[in-house]
């Protein structure tokens, strides 16, 4: 499923700006290494090299965060 061109087009400048981020404020945590993990796949919305949609991001970040919740 490719994304909404109109909404989020590739913008690698953002894309890289959201990775910088995640690095930042990853740390030992396992609630730094979420916020981390989402911003990444955040990140992937604006990645030309990407194909995903706000919807797939929403169904990853689900399934991650029911795995560590069990």
């Amino acid at each position: 499923m490719s994304h909404d061109e109109g909404t989020y087009g590739p913008d690698e400048e953002r894309a890289e700006t959201l990775r910088e981020i995640g690095e930042e404020i990853r740390g030992e945590s396992s609630e730094s290494k979420l916020v981390a993990a989402i911003l990444y796949r955040v990140s992937d919305l604006y990645d030309p090299d990407e194909e995903t949609s706000p919807r797939d991001i929403y169904v990853n970040m689900r399934e991650i965060i029911r795995t560590k919740e069990s």
